[in-house]
C-alpha cells in the first residue's frame, strides 16, 4: 500500500456553534453528512498520466469550528487498499450561512505524482476500482461515523460480457416514438421513471432558484405542489412525489402554539385535491402527494406514499391535534402499524445505521415494518442543489444501510431521490427511481402502488439505462421457494451506448448480519445452489461512465435437496 500525503489546498467553510443560536426544533431537521465527488475515470498512473480531483464535502449542523476526521482509501477489484488519504476539515461559514457548518477537501487522485521519482507510487492496472470514504464527527454519544463507497473507473477497462437484451418500453420513447423500443416475447413491462422525494411550499421546499440555498422557512417559499408536478412533467420525468414534512403544516419548524388545525389539515387536503387534478390532466404524468413523517434527531425520515390523512403529533395552546391523525414522534412501531392497518407504502429516507429504532434497536424489524416499507433510498443527490442541467455532482450513497434493513429481514427494493428543495424538481442531475407497470396498465395511481408493493422497481444514476435480475425466471422483487440450482440472471440496456464496466451480485441472509457481500466470480448469468435456508440477491452495474444502476432484490427460500 503506497500512502499520499494529505492535501496541500484545503477549501473550508460553515455556520454556528452547535446548539448555539438554533432550537430544538431545527436541530431535529438537520443532521451530519458527507458526500465524496468522484470524477467517472481516473487516470492509471505512470509516466504522463495526470491526478483527477476528488472532492469530499461535509456539513455539521450549526457548528462552525467543528473537527471532521476523515479517511479516503481506494480499493483495487481484488479487495486490496492501494492508496491512502487521511485528514481533518473544520467547519466554516457555507453557502447555506449561518444555518451549518460545511467543510470541502480536494485532493489529488490517483496517479502516481512524478512517477520517475524514487518511491512513488506505481501505475495501477486498468479496472472498476472503489473509492471508500470514512468521516466521523462529535465524541461520546454525540459521536457520528458515515461511510461512503463509490466504483471508478481507473484507466479504461474492458467491457463485460452481458446477455443480448431488447430493452423493456419505456414511456419516454413512447411518447417521442423513438428511443429504447421492445421486443417481441421480452418481459411484459414498461418502464416510468421519476423522483420519489422532494419538497414545496406546503413544507420547506419550493424554493426559487436564484435564492435556493437551503431548506426555506416552512410555507415561506413561492412555488407549490401543483408547479413541481408542471415543472418535472416538461422536463421528462414520468412521476414525482411532492413528499411534504408532516410537521410543518403548522407553517413553524417548531410549534405554533395559536396554529388553527383546520388550517393544517386543509393545505394537506389541497395537496392531495392537486395531485389528483395534475394527473388527471396530464394522463401521461403521475403526480403523488404524501409525507415525509419523522425527524431527523433520534429518529429518522420515511415517505408515506398513500396516506389520505395528515399524520402528527403537535397540538396548539389549546390542546388541539394539528394533524387528521395523533402519532408519537419517534415511535417507528406504532408507525408501522398505523401504516399496515391504513395499507399505506413506505420509503426509508436517506437511511443511516442508528435510526428507525423499533423493538429497542436501529433499523430494528418488526412484521408491521415489513408489510409497510417497500423502498429504500439507495442514493440521493444534494438536496438543496441548484442545478438544472443534471450535472450535481455531491451524492451520498446508503447501499450498506440499506444492506442492514435487508439482513433484518425487510423486503425492501431500492430507489434513488433527489430531495429536491430548490425549483428544480428532478432536474439536479440524471438519477432516477424506475418502476415497471404491465404494458396493459395505464400510468395511474393504483398501477403505480402495485407495482412498488411487488418491488417491481430498480434505481439508476442514468435516466437512459435499464437494470433487470431474474432467478430461475423469476423477476425482481419475488419471493419464492426454491430447491436445487439457482439461475441469477442480470439484463443491462442503455439507450446511450453505455457499456458494463463492473457487475456485482450481492448475497446476504436475512437475520444474519454482516452477511451481505458478492457473490464470486458471479457473471451476467451465475448458477450457484444456495445453502438451505432464507437468502436475498440484487444486482449493481457500474457502466463505463461511472453510472451505477440497482436492481431489486428476489428473496428466495432455499428447501433441502431431496433425499
Amino acid at each position: 500500500m503506497h500512502a499520499i500525503p494529505r492535501p496541500s489546498a484545503m477549501v473550508i467553510a460553515a455556520g454556528l456553534a452547535w446548539g448555539a443560536n438554533c432550537t430544538a426544533a431545527e436541530r431535529e431537521h438537520s443532521e451530519f453528512d458527507a458526500v465524496l465527488a468522484v470524477p467517472a475515470q481516473l487516470a492509471s498512473g505512470g509516466p504522463g498520466a495526470a491526478d483527477a480531483a476528488v472532492r469530499l464535502h461535509f456539513t455539521v449542523p450549526r457548528a462552525l469550528g467543528r473537527k471532521v476526521g476523515w479517511r479516503l482509501q481506494l480499493v483495487d477489484p481484488a479487495g486490496n487498499t492501494v492508496r491512502q488519504w487521511r485528514g481533518a476539515a473544520t467547519t466554516q461559514r457555507g453557502a447555506s450561512g449561518a444555518r451549518d457548518g460545511e467543510g470541502t477537501v480536494t485532493l489529488p487522485c490517483c496517479a502516481a505524482r512524478r512517477p520517475q521519482r524514487q518511491g512513488a507510487a506505481p501505475a495501477l492496472p486498468d479496472g472498476v476500482y472503489q473509492l471508500r470514504l470514512r468521516a466521523e464527527a462529535g465524541s461520546g454519544r454525540a459521536r457520528e461515523v458515515i461511510r461512503q463507497r463509490w466504483e471508478v473507473m481507473v484507466g479504461h477497462p474492458a467491457p463485460l460480457a452481458m446477455r443480448q437484451f431488447a430493452p423493456l418500453p419505456t414511456a419516454r420513447a413512447a411518447r417521442s416514438a423513438a428511443g429504447l423500443q421492445p421486443a417481441a416475447g421480452e418481459l411484459p413491462y414498461t418502464v416510468y421513471y421519476g423522483n420519489l422525494h422532494s419538497q414545496t411550499s406546503h413544507s420547506d421546499g419550493g424554493g426559487a432558484i436564484e435564492h435556493c440555498s437551503g431548506a426555506q422557512a416552512p410555507q415561506s417559499a413561492p412555488f407549490g405542489p401543483e408547479d413541481a408536478y408542471d415543472y418535472a412533467r416538461r422536463h421528462g420525468l414520468d412521476f414525482l412525489m411532492t413528499s411534504e414534512h408532516n410537521h410543518m403544516y403548522d407553517g413553524s419548524e417548531g410549534t405554533d402554539a395559536s396554529a388553527d388545525p383546520a388550517r393544517a389539515t386543509g393545505l394537506y387536503r389541497s395537496g392531495l385535491a392537486a395531485a389528483n387534478a395534475y394527473s388527471a390532466a396530464h394522463p401521461d404524468f403521475l403526480a403523488v402527494y404524501g409525507l415525509e413523517w419523522g425527524v431527523i434527531s433520534g429518529g429518522g425520515h420515511l415517505n408515506i406514499l398513500n396516506s389520505q390523512e395528515l399524520l402528527g403529533w403537535e397540538r396548539n395552546a389549546g390542546g388541539d391535534l394539528l394533524a387528521d391523525t395523533a402519532t408519537a414522534k419517534g415511535d417507528y412501531g406504532a408507525l408501522y402499524t398505523l401504516m399496515r392497518e391504513r395499507g399505506w407504502l413506505g420509503q426509508f429516507n436517506h437511511p443511516k445505521q442508528n435510526q428507525f429504532r423499533a423493538g429497542g434497536k436501529p433499523l430494528g424489524y418488526t412484521e408491521d415494518g415489513d408489510a409497510a416499507m417497500a423502498l429504500c433510498e439507495v442514493m440521493n443527490t444534494n438536496a438543496f442543489s441548484v442545478n438544472t442541467t443534471e450535472t450535481e455532482t455531491r451524492r451520498s450513497t446508503y447501499e450498506e444501510t440499506c444492506q442492514r434493513l435487508l439482513e433484518a429481514g425487510y423486503h425492501v427494493a431500492f430507489a434513488t431521490n433527489q430531495d429536491n428543495h430548490c425549483a428544480n424538481w428532478g432536474m439536479s442531475a440524471p438519477n432516477r427511481t424506475a418502476i415497471l407497470i404491465p404494458q396493459a396498465s395505464a400510468l395511474s395511481s393504483t398501477a403505480f402502488l402495485e407495482a412498488i408493493r411487488a418491488r417491481r422497481v430498480f434505481a439508476t444514476m442514468d435516466k437512459q439505462a435499464q437494470i433487470i435480475l431474474t432467478a430461475n425466471g423469476r423477476l425482481m422483487g419475488e419471493r419464492f421457494s426454491n430447491s436445487g440450482p439457482l439461475t441469477l440472471e442480470v439484463r443491462h440496456a442503455s439507450a446511450g451506448g453505455k457499456q458494463v464496466a463492473a457487475l456485482a451480485i450481492i448475497e446476504g441472509e436475512p437475520g444474519r448480519r454482516n452477511s451481505a457481500a458478492p457473490l464470486p466470480g458471479a457473471s451476467a448469468s451465475t448458477t450457484i445452489t444456495p445453502t438451505p435456508g432464507e437468502h436475498f440477491y440484487y444486482a449493481r452495474i457500474t457502466q463505463d461512465d461511472g453510472a451505477v444502476l440497482w436492481s431489486a432484490p428476489v428473496w428466495v427460500s432455499q428447501q433441502p435437496a431431496p433425499p
